[in-house]
């Protein structure tokens, strides 16, 4: 690393010290819609047919909304060109080698904190570690790295998201939660919270990108993503097993429970990707 990089450390209960890494940039795809003329038919007749929504209308609309969507994705700093490639390229030089091992596998994903909020993350898994990481695509700066020994995953579930009855928020899609802690619970303080990091475990879903071409699908995919972390887990339990506690690697099919009932914070963070780096136009007069 070079000496004008400052890292920034963020601990996690049984894990060893953690990191932070630099950074990278992308640009979007342009899409461009150009609606076709109408066909008025040949001059000094009248054609009469269906008034209101036709097929037609129903296709041209799909393209409007298409494009709006191409739009509103183009806004993610992660698509610049070249952003990705040298994000992944200047998080894995900060990759320990000694310690971390060689990088196995790589996605850009969503984290979903106990409040509902949501967060941009790069994930790598390596011969010996989880790497979680917080890069700024707009600064192309790593401004922290939490790492988990992978001997110390003991529990992957996946599903739905849940939330309590009374609770006011919803959330669609699947994700997948790892354990790395599955005896020591949340204290009552952390749960209320909404800043704590000593949570022992992290949740992720798909990013928004996820269906922008096929390398982000494939970079988006959490089903991999579990496959791939579950193996790897288990090769570290038995290459390093932890004396006094139960190696191995449990993984359930189970609804992802996150226990938040207002969530006005998030309701506005998440509608305005605030855990994303975005352009957000200009501010000011």
């Amino acid at each position: 690393m070079s000496e004008d990089k400052t890292v920034t450390l963020k601990p996690v209960d049984l894990v060893e010290p953690e990191s932070c890494f630099s950074s990278s940039h992308l640009d979007p795809t342009h899409t461009s819609y150009h609606p076709q003329a109408l066909d008025s038919g040949h001059p000094g007749t009248e054609e009469k047919g269906p008034v209101g929504f036709t097929p037609d209308a129903e296709a041209q609309g799909n393209r409007w909304t298409s494009t709006l969507d191409q739009f509103k994705l183009k806004r993610f700093f992660v698509l610049r060109p070249g952003t990705m490639d040298q994000a992944l390229e200047d998080i894995k030089a900060l990759v320990n080698q000694d310690e971390d091992g060689d990088v196995h596998g790589v996605w850009l994903m969503t984290e979903v904190d106990h409040w509902n909020n949501e967060r941009e993350r790069v994930v790598l898994i390596t011969e010996n570690s989880l790497l979680i990481c917080k890069y700024d695509f707009v600064m192309l700066n790593c401004e922290q790295i939490q790492r988990i020994p992978l001997n110390f995953v003991d529990r992957i579930t996946h599903g739905n998201f849940s939330f309590p009855e009374r609770s006011l928020l919803t959330r669609e899609g699947e994700g997948v939660r790892v354990f790395w802690d599955r005896l020591r619970e949340p204290s009552f303080l952390s749960k209320w919270n909404p800043f704590t990091t000593d949570y022992p475990f992290s949740t992720f879903t798909y990013h928004p990108v996820r269906n922008i071409d096929h390398r982000f699908t494939a970079l988006c995919e959490i089903q991999s993503f579990r496959e791939q972390l579950t193996e790897a887990a288990q090769k570290a339990h038995l290459k390093k097993p932890i004396p006094g506690k139960a190696n191995g690697v449990l993984v359930l099919n189970q609804p992802l429970l996150i226990e938040s009932y207002v969530g006005l914070m998030s309701f506005i963070g998440n509608q305005n990707k605030l855990g994303y780096c975005l352009a957000r136009g200009n501010i000011g007069f």
